[in-house]
């Protein structure tokens, strides 16, 4: 994917993300669900009165097409694409794939895992691929974590979006995006898949 691509407003990436493919090494996933986060909102990690980098978000607020993956609850890493221009802290939070390679492997470092809690969540996918706070800042064209374009043949996504979860401040924005084909969305379902299950 070029740079150009992440060179735009956060939320719509977020959602043309869907269906693009992460790789790490010899593993892969179809992206199936997303959320945007933006420094003018207070869930993001470069909030403030004026937003400014740290240490930790240096990445966060620089060019775009970089990966910014972040340490959460001092427990699991999460990879983001970084979006807009630089000096914006504004990045997309990959929250669910579809295993597409190296599921051997993936099984390998999730021991134990039904399919269903595999990759689906992103705490579990970096873990099933490999994706460690040491590849902070990989160029997401070139770099150990990258993304490419959907492969020809794939299925459309079927979009959805709802809510962000797992957070408290900015809950109101609907910025999380999921493709409601897929199983491997992470729960709880956003409220258009939750409604299309029961019918």
């Amino acid at each position: 994917m070029p740079r150009r691509f992440y060179d735009r407003p956060v939320v719509e990436v977020a959602r043309e993300l869907l269906g693009c493919v992460l790789v790490q090494g010899a593993t892969a996933g179809r992206i199936v669900e997303t959320e945007a986060y933006h420094d003018s909102e207070p869930a993001c990690h470069g909030y403030g009165t004026p937003p400014r980098p740290t240490d930790r978000t240096r990445v966060l607020f620089g060019p775009p097409g970089h990966a910014y993956v972040y340490r959460s609850y001092g427990i699991h890493a999460m990879v983001n694409a970084v979006c807009e221009p630089e000096g914006t802290a504004a990045a997309v939070l990959i929250r669910a794939v579809e295993p597409l390679a190296g599921v051997g492997l993936m099984r390998e470092r999730r021991p134990g895992r039904s399919e269903r809690e595999l990759v689906a969540g992103p705490g579990r996918l970096t873990v099933a691929l490999g994706i460690t706070l040491e590849m902070d800042g990989s160029d997401l064209a070139t770099g150990a974590v990258r993304i490419l374009e959907p492969p020809p043949a794939a299925r459309p996504v079927e979009l959805v979006d709802g809510p962000r979860i797992g957070i408290t401040k900015a809950v109101e924005l609907p910025w999380r995006f999921a493709d409601a084909s897929s199983v491997d969305v992470s729960r709880p379902w956003p409220p258009a898949m939750r409604s299309a299950a029961r019918r």
